[in-house]
């Protein structure tokens, strides 16, 4: 499926699951966005280390997590479920040929939630392109890409994904992973919250053009 053919189902699943007034405010962000953008971020990053799954399980019952690192395996997965999560996403394929690690959440066998991993720097590229650094080097992983169907949002699915990502970073040997998150987004800072991160800085993205500039204050402490 083309960027075009994937740009137009995303907005086709925004106006039939969020209505018009976030169909016309999510347009209106992304047209505007094109030329110029002010965002604000919190910058975190997490401990890994070792937690309890039954403190983070979700308000779901019939769940499953399949974790895809190609574009086989989520063809495999497609055929499988009848659904290619991909088609919700402008650049899933491309992340996973990047070597980007989709988490895919199915909820009594319809897909419900994704989030990602990313293990290197080209990874984490195509995952979020804001400039901040991970030091990939020293053990430390990124992750971001985070989205919930609309009718399966407030019911832990986030907060359950980045519990199974924390646990697969921390079994592959990561010590630490960073990830930004828009100082207004409420509901993942909430999610976040509850895995005691080290807020490391706010900051601040421009973007006008083919202009672009990124600033980090660090945070005391």
């Amino acid at each position: 499926m083309t960027g075009l053919k994937l740009f137009a189902r995303r907005a086709k699943d925004i106006l039939q699951s969020e209505g018009l007034t976030a169909f016309v405010r999510r347009g209106w962000d992304f047209v505007g966005q094109r030329f110029f953008s002010v965002k604000f971020f919190y910058l975190y990053e997490h401990q890994l280390k070792d937690r309890n799954e039954a403190d983070f399980l979700p308000q779901i019952q019939n769940i499953a997590l399949h974790i895809v690192r190609t574009n086989e395996e989520a063809n495999r997965l497609a055929e499988i479920t009848g659904f290619d999560f991909r088609s919700r996403l402008i650049n899933g394929q491309e992340r996973l040929d990047k070597g980007g690690i989709a988490f895919c959440i199915l909820a009594d066998g319809e897909f419900a939630h994704i989030g990602w991993v990313a293990l290197n720097e080209k990874a984490k590229r195509a995952l979020d392109d804001r400039p901040y650094k991970i030091d990939f080097s020293n053990k430390q992983a990124c992750t971001g890409g985070t989205y919930t169907v609309p009718e399966y949002r407030g019911k832990g699915l986030m907060t359950y994904g980045y519990f199974k990502r924390f646990q697969f970073l921390r079994e592959q040997g990561f010590k630490t992973s960073r990830n930004v998150v828009s100082t207004d987004n409420i509901s993942s800072r909430k999610s976040h919250a509850k895995f005691g991160p080290r807020v490391v800085a706010k900051a601040r993205h421009v973007k006008f053009f083919c202009w672009e500039f990124w600033k980090e204050t660090p945070f005391p402490g």
